[in-house]
């Protein structure tokens, strides 16, 4: 899962359009070892690793085989292939450093993606074609451009003969797409000590480019919401729709649903969501900026909240939401309704507690509906600290690329295997460095693409963020 807060940003900055694949021009010059970096993605995103037919293991291997080719002990590159999921292997490595006191890093990225169909493609989504200045293939852009871009990292680190001053690990993880098995939550209830470290890296945060394909904002996640669906019941015993009674379990549900839809969760900063609106007001109009340096200064500011909270995503930002996404009532057409049911689906703030909002949700229902988990509690995950130690090295290497382009903190509404690994105590920030257009390049959708000067200035980046966070020399 990639793109999150800056599409809803995109209509705030100078109004970008999609990337036109026909206009935008190719870097004039391609390096050797970008050369030798493009064959390694191109094999990582022609392996199918669709939940239905392709293979993580597959992959994971391809991946494992290039570090060992490169120096890497066998010891120090493992596939970690749990019962019952043959092809949904997931890839772990270490870099080893050379102070024992300082806690490793880790770098974090899936493999798996989306279900893609060759007949609704262009091209064939698995095989890697450059076209206009962009690389297409499902996987080009979420999330094999970071994970080919962790294991050349590696690779190159280790050929240089660079000695870190912590261990740097890599996981190349299964999962993340379906969720019918996730490789990092496994990893970390099962594996710990091949992925424990001090803080991750993932996806989760890219940068915007405007119409003119120009770098507008670099974005770091800092946190994510959590996913929680709650089933809504309401039973009675029914009877003959000839004889209504005023206790109609549709009726019962509906006013529950109102109530619910009704009623706004309290409004929370945290350090991403406080950096996101405090660097937002010199991006976006006259009004907006004055309601969110009111809303920084006091939450509870009512105007302010107000005009920020009119936006949906803004909305979504600022406090924990819940939503009636599904409906199911009745057993018959002459018949008075004996059951009726709604899935009501929260994305809950960082580090709130799952049962306070199941609470809350069953005090705004009342009597008659109950409200239960519609499946097992998903973990709670807390923000990261934005600490200079992480936003220090970003803003450096950021500015050396593109100078002038503000980096940005955000709180992403959707979810990665970040929820993971932070519910797990490693702190995991999402920062990549690649610039994509407004529209998220087809991801998850059709014609999925990545910008080819995006791919190759994301990895300069981001194997220059490493070495600055690893130390060593």
């Amino acid at each position: 899962m990639k793109r999150s807060v800056w599409m809803m940003a995109a209509a705030l900055l100078a109004a970008p359009v999609l990337a036109n694949a026909q206009t935008a021009q190719p870097p004039k010059t391609v390096r050797p070892d970008q050369l030798a970096f493009r064959d390694l993605y191109k094999e990582l995103v022609e392996i199918n690793t669709t939940l239905s037919v392709g293979s993580c293991t597959a992959a994971a291997e391809a991946m494992g085989a290039r570090l060992k080719t490169a120096g890497f002990p066998e010891a120090d590159v493992k596939v970690v292939v749990a019962d019952g999921h043959p092809k949904e292997g997931s890839l772990v490595a270490i870099l080893h450093g050379t102070d024992a006191k300082s806690k490793p890093m880790l770098l974090l990225a899936h493999i798996d993606v989306v279900e893609a169909k060759r007949e609704d493609w262009t091209r064939d989504p698995f095989k890697l074609v450059e076209e206009n200045g962009y690389f297409f293939g499902r996987g080009t852009s979420d999330d094999k451009a970071q994970a080919a871009i962790w294991v050349d990292s590696l690779i190159r680190l280790k050929q240089s003969g660079y000695k870190p001053g912590r261990d740097i690990k890599l996981a190349l993880t299964c999962g993340e797409e379906s969720e019918a098995y996730n490789g990092i939550e496994d990893l970390v209830k099962n594996h710990r000590p091949l992925v424990d470290a001090e803080f991750a890296l993932n996806e989760g945060a890219d940068g915007l480019l405007d119409e003119n394909d120009k770098p507008v904002v670099l974005e770091v996640q800092g946190g994510e919401k959590v996913y929680q669906d709650f089933t809504l019941t309401v039973t009675n015993p029914g009877g003959h729709s000839s004889r209504p009674v005023p206790d109609n379990a549709i009726y019962q549900l509906s006013a529950a649903l109102d109530r619910i839809g009704a009623y706004g969760f309290p409004p929370r900063f945290n350090d991403a969501t406080r950096g996101y609106f405090t660097k937002m007001q010199a991006r976006v109009n006259p009004a907006q900026a004055t309601a969110m340096k009111a809303l920084v200064a006091d939450i509870n500011d009512p105007a302010a909240l107000k005009a920020v909270t009119a936006d949906p995503m803004w909305n979504s930002m600022l406090r924990t939401t819940c939503v009636a996404t599904m409906v199911n009532a009745g057993h018959a057409p002459n018949a008075l309704p004996q059951r009726a049911t709604a899935n009501v689906n929260c994305r809950i703030l960082p580090g709130t507690p799952v049962e306070e909002v199941r609470t809350k949700l069953a005090e705004l229902a009342g009597a008659p509906t109950t409200v239960t988990l519609a499946h097992e509690p998903n973990s709670v995950s807390p923000p990261p600290p934005l600490t200079p130690a992480i936003m220090g090295p970003i803003e450096k290497q950021a500015a050396k690329l593109w100078p002038g382009v503000p980096v940005v903190p955000i709180l992403l509404t959707g979810a990665t295997d970040g929820v993971h690994t932070n519910a797990a105590g490693i702190p995991t920030y999402g920062v990549s460095g690649l610039f994509g257009s407004s529209d998220g390049d087809g991801i998850h959708g059709l014609n999925e693409r990545m910008r080819v000067k995006s791919l190759y200035e994301g990895r300069d980046f981001l194997y220059a963020l490493i070495k600055d966070y690893a130390g060593g020399k």
